[in-house]
């Protein structure tokens, strides 16, 4: 049966018929025209098209197994204390899925540095106890991807750019942190927490990257987002995070400090070694997957084979759960 009407489909996937049979549901068109784009991670793009309705339309347009598996996870951190929205129905944008969440009137921590960049602490605070809840959540193994395990698949690109010694380390590193089943965000950035108007709450709006693991899994992603690709492509905070390349830094330093509670030079060299490490694996990894041969691809893969070369043979261990401080 194709395009079934939501009511209908509603009835038909309560009483199991969509068990059944194949039951395609008729997908209403939203449009995006004038709408602020409020947000961005790695599998789709978040547009406020008005005052409490958000849309976030899929890269992939074959999206419908990546949505659903989104309300999940948005489900079970809600449910665990993490504040989010969850989508309330599946829609098309110019041929492609979205989903729809209601929410509030809310401005995400971008906007809030640039009118108020003086206030980037108070931000960052914010930001870190946020963090802080979303990683004092466990779960049970397999209730969500497992981040070692993905990290080891994205390891195994490396083989044959990295000094053969180097590659071997760092997989080792790897595989020796140690197992651990509290959350991870996985694209934890300032575009993708919002503070609600109403209340001053900061929320979350992309959840389809959650997974389970060592924090050092976030933090390899934080340094990519606030210093690692700038590195790279200048720029690209202000075009990516609309923050300064400085304003990023900064952010990236405060973050650390008070994540972990400590203003010890070596302590936090030490600390954003490992995230630099896990954050220029994935950068690599993705490279050489998606863009190897092209003038960014070439730049990124030289640029962490450097790092990691220099940063590998001097690190002794990953985790940050030894450091962490809840």
């Amino acid at each position: 049966m194709i395009n079934v009407k939501s009511e209908v489909y509603e009835v038909f996937d309560m009483t199991g018929f969509t068990q059944m049979m194949e039951v395609q549901k008729a997908y209403k068109t939203v449009s995006i025209d004038g709408g602020e784009v409020i947000g961005e991670g790695k599998n789709g793009i978040v547009y406020r098209i008005s005052p409490d309705t958000i849309v976030k339309v899929y890269k992939n347009p074959d999206a419908l197994d990546e949505i659903k598996n989104e309300r999940e996870l948005a489900k079970k951190a809600f449910v665990n204390g993490i504040p989010t929205s969850i989508s309330y129905d599946v829609v098309q944008v110019d041929g492609k899925y979205a989903s729809m969440f209601e929410m509030l009137e809310a401005d995400n921590i971008s906007k809030k540095i640039n009118r108020e960049p003086d206030k980037i602490d108070e931000f960052a605070k914010a930001s870190v106890d946020l963090l802080k809840k979303i990683h004092s959540v466990e779960l049970k193994p397999g209730e969500m991807v497992d981040a070692k395990s993905d990290y080891l698949k994205r390891a195994e690109r490396l083989q044959g750019h990295l000094a053969p010694e180097v590659y071997q380390k760092l997989c080792d590193l790897v595989k020796a942190i140690p197992e651990n089943c509290h959350i991870n965000h996985g694209d934890y950035h300032i575009k993708n927490q919002m503070f609600l108007k109403s209340t001053g709450e900061l929320m979350l709006i992309d959840m389809d990257t959650l997974c389970l693991g060592d924090p050092v899994f976030d933090f390899g992603s934080l340094f990519n987002a606030y210093v690692g690709r700038e590195m790279v492509v200048p720029g690209n905070n202000k075009e990516f995070l609309g923050i300064t390349a400085e304003q990023g830094k900064v952010f990236w330093n405060k973050t650390l400090e008070f994540y972990f509670g400590t203003d010890d030079k070596a302590r936090l060299e030490e600390i954003e070694r490992r995230a630099m490490i896990v954050g220029e694996l994935r950068l690599m990894a993705k490279a050489i997957k998606s863009y190897k041969g092209t003038d960014y691809g070439e730049k990124q893969i030289a640029s962490s084979k450097t790092l990691l070369e220099e940063a590998v043979p001097k690190t002794s261990e990953l985790t940050l759960a030894c450091f962490q401080r809840l």
